[in-house]
């Protein structure tokens, strides 16, 4: 049996009973602190028992020896506030992370250490984790904040996803693993540490899985519970890729498949994926934006049906909860594709009844009972006679997001342009050759100018009116901008696939002296892969000047000048000082010309009310934004290429099946925190690498534009199952709920229809059943409300449309600031 905690394992937290575990992350450095508290409100009120997150090594100690816990990074108190609402903790303290952040989690002096080699049996890596990992246990226990102190964190976790890379080391990654487990378990915090993605774990340490699916898993010995570290509720996503999105109907189904097998733990990473502010984003390539399709979006904001479905699904498995933790179930054949998990114990029976067909509906008999399986479904029964969920049958609405400005006056730009001309004056250093990019700037900016100067003689023909010149440089990424003389000459980039850039441009040279200056830019340091540690960026090389008389003339070996960052961010032209200490251009000037390298300013009024708010910008290309100060990020207007066909829940699920976006910009909305902003005066400041549009710029808000519903008569109900359990023999009805935001209301009706309505949300139709009172009982229930709820029924519309079939009412709803 997998489901059982030893008192040895969780202490006296949990042991006390027998538990299945509902988990969701939170990573607290991609919100902030005045979103935290409703964050996991959200998250327990969708049934979550415990909150996992990892702990952000560079964010917490960004020079050796020097800590910060402090705004974003207070890691304390976002276990207390997790613990203020009631819930459990599993800290992943890595300290490798992986996350899809800047360098794994690893502060990037750690590449530095001499003699080190990252994640393997190496001293200088093992002294540096274990310092890190001592100092996080600490914390903790002076904070009392494990369980075994009676605090909330009941798990952690040592190391992250090693078991594919551990391979790679051989011997050598074996002995690593052991000591990490050793070293963890030594710390003595009474609670007991998984490694995920690693199934030599070693006692007492649990191995967990990680992936779409887990019910092929199983712990590495028979008295581990059976953990998923992380259910993937969506992905993230990519500069110039497509949004993926994962449905609810599959993730449901993979979950329900976990328990049924014996998973006691799921944890749904994420459950906010929230925002990569300034330069945490890693890979390269990863957006700003970390929503991930997660049940609440990358806002803070519920995203349906996925929250309330799973709620359900929570709900619908808590009921099983005695049967499924007392025994193991009795599986039963039901036809070729189909099957029941019954858990028969003496505190109940529960069944799980099973169509893993991907393309059709199965009608089975269990106990004498028929039973209709939507098809790739499960329906969960908790008195082995009642099914009061399906995983695929949605019976939550759907909100659908608007971004809208609300009126306020645009904002007045002011621009300063970065110089090109002036940048070998005072360079960081000088050498003979080309240096990699993380060796000179060691991430302290995005930005390295790597400066060189060609002698041009009078009588190249290309200045006879001859075959222009040409110039190659081959770069081991990111992204890389060619001046000429203080002109932009061109840009490549590199992808996710290949980092690598292979830059092919015209050469516009004159005679006399000219200057080669290469801007070479970081877009987020690689955060997975054997020894991604000793991967290059920058350029590398050759740099190669094409179709001068001699022929070729090779530069890679010449007098290269460097120069760290921009002048801009020397100056701290994004605060509110810096920004003063330098002369802007305003007004009709900035219209005339779209200037590569160039910085822009604005002030701002804060909206009223209490919506999220972003940045749109869609009308400019490539760069960062501050506001106050603060970071907001990386913002590239790339465009997405994919394959947007179109997305069933059935069959097996893999991150390019659902995509959207397709011909749209990547991510064009950028999140901008409240908590960030004045009442009056705020400060925008943006740096363009490539030119833009600053003044179609502009501050929207993020809030629900209508709600659907979908819902049969038959609909599987909670509310009946647990009334006809208690022998009473009322009938309680399916019902249509509608729910606007806090500070909305429902202003008009757009679809109404009880019958057979066909179609989804935004797009409903008439079928060929329709109640002509339909949209008159929705405006009389709704309008002027933030929710209502209707009964489906025909004593609810006046009568029945179509007797003998089973009717559903579809309906969508507009959503409107309250008044």
């Amino acid at each position: 049996m997998g489901r059982w905690w030893p008192a040895a394992l969780l202490g006296c937290a949990v042991a006390v009973a027998r538990r299945i575990l509902f988990s969701g992350s939170i990573h607290y450095p991609r919100s902030t602190p005045d979103m935290w508290e409703g964050l996991i409100q959200k998250a327990k009120d969708g049934g979550l028992d415990v909150i996992q997150t990892y702990v952000f090594w560079n964010g917490h100690e960004p020079t050796p020896g020097n800590y910060y816990f402090e705004e974003r990074y207070d890691l304390v108190r976002f276990i207390k506030t997790v613990q203020k609402a009631g819930l459990f903790v599993h800290l992943r303290i890595g300290p490798y992370i992986c996350g899809e952040w800047n360098f794994g989690g690893f502060p990037v002096w750690l590449k530095y250490v001499p003699g080190i080699s990252f994640r393997t049996d190496n001293e200088p890596f093992k002294t540096a984790m274990q310092g890190f990992t001592e100092k996080i246990v600490g914390m903790m226990k002076s904070e009392k904040l494990f369980a075994s102190q009676g605090g909330p964190i009941i798990l952690s976790q040592i190391e992250n996803e090693y078991g594919p890379e551990g391979k790679e080391f051989g011997a050598a990654g074996q002995s690593y693993i052991n000591w990490a487990a050793k070293m963890a378990v030594g710390l003595g915090t009474g609670v007991p540490w998984v490694m995920c993605k690693e199934e030599d774990a070693p006692d007492p340490v649990i191995n967990t899985c990680n992936g779409f699916y887990c019910d092929a898993f199983s712990a590495n010995k028979p008295y581990k519970p059976m953990m998923w570290t992380e259910a993937w509720s969506g992905w993230f996503t990519e500069f110039g890729g497509t949004i993926r999105q994962r449905p609810v109907e599959d993730l449901a189904f993979a979950v329900a498949r976990f328990v049924q097998k014996g998973g006691s733990f799921i944890n749904y990473y994420m459950y906010h994926g929230g925002t990569n502010f300034g330069r945490t984003a890693g890979g390269p390539f990863i957006t700003t934006s970390y929503d991930y399709d997660a049940p609440i979006d990358e806002y803070g904001l519920v995203r349906e049906p996925k929250h309330s479905h799973l709620k359900e699904l929570h709900r619908a498995v808590k009921l099983c909860e005695q049967a499924l933790v007392s025994v193991d179930p009795e599986i039963t054949t039901l036809g070729t594709m189909q099957e029941a998990h019954v858990f028969r114990s003496p505190s109940g029976c529960a069944a799980f009844l099973a169509n893993y067909n991907s393309n059709s509906y199965a009608k089975v008999v269990f106990d004498n009972e028929n039973y209709s399986l939507p098809p790739w479904s499960i329906s969960i029964l908790p008195d082995c006679k009642n099914v009061v969920f399906n995983s695929a049958t949605i019976g939550v609405q759907t909100s659908q997001m608007q971004m809208w400005a609300d009126g306020a006056a645009s904002m007045m730009w002011e621009r300063y342009d970065e110089e090109v001309d002036s940048l070998a004056a005072a360079p960081l250093l000088t050498t003979t050759g080309l240096l990699e990019q993380l060796n000179v700037t060691r991430d302290s900016s995005d930005y390295l100018w790597y400066i060189t100067s060609v002698e041009i003689s009078p009588s190249e023909n290309f200045l006879q009116g001859g075959k222009p010149l040409s110039l190659s440089v081959q770069s081991a990424g990111h992204t890389l901008h060619v001046f000429i003389n203080g002109q932009l000459q061109g840009s490549a980039y590199g992808t996710r696939e290949d980092r690598r850039i292979k830059y092919n441009g015209m050469a516009n040279l004159r005679a006399g002296t000219n200057k080669i200056a290469l801007l070479s830019v970081a877009c987020g340091l690689p955060n997975v892969g054997v020894h991604y540690e000793t991967w290059n960026t920058g350029v590398v090389g050759p740099v190669v000047l094409h179709g001068l008389n001699e022929g070729s003339r090779d530069l890679t070996w010449q007098t290269w000048s460097y120069q760290v960052g921009l002048k801009g961010e020397q100056m701290n032209l994004n605060s509110i000082e810096g920004s003063s200490s330098v002369e802007w251009m305003q007004g009709s000037l900035l219209a005339q010309n779209q200037q590569p390298l160039a910085w822009y300013r604005a002030y701002f009024e804060t909206p009223t009310g209490d919506e999220p708010l972003a940045l749109d910008m869609g009308s400019m290309g490539k760069g960062q934004i501050w506001i106050n100060g603060q970071s907001i990020g990386r913002y590239w207007t790339a465009y997405a290429n994919g394959d947007c066909k179109g997305c069933s829940y059935t069959g097996t699920f893999r991150a390019p099946k659902c995509q959207a976006g397709c011909g749209q910009p990547t991510q064009r909305w950028y999140h901008v925190p409240r908590s960030w902003l004045q009442p009056t005066r705020n400060l925008l400041v943006v740096f363009e690498e490539l030119g833009g549009d600053s003044s179609k710029i502009a501050l929207v808000k993020r809030s629900v534009s209508s709600v659907c519903a979908d819902v049969s008569e038959d609909h599987p109900n909670i509310k009946k199952w647990q009334i006809e359990s208690y022998g009473e023999r009322e009938y309680h009805r399916a019902k249509v709920h509608l729910r606007c935001a806090p500070g909305q209301s429902i202003s008009a009706i757009k679809f109404a229809s009880f019958g057979t309505p066909m179609g989804t949300c935004g797009s409903f139709q008439q079928g060929d059943c329709h109640s002509a009172n339909s949209h008159t009982v929705l405006e009389k229930k709704c309008i002027g409300l933030q929710r209502c709820v209707v009964a489906i029924s025909p004593e609810s519309f006046g009568g029945d449309p179509c007797p003998n079939v089973t009717k559903r009412v579809a309906v969508e709803a507009v959503c409107s600031p309250t008044a």
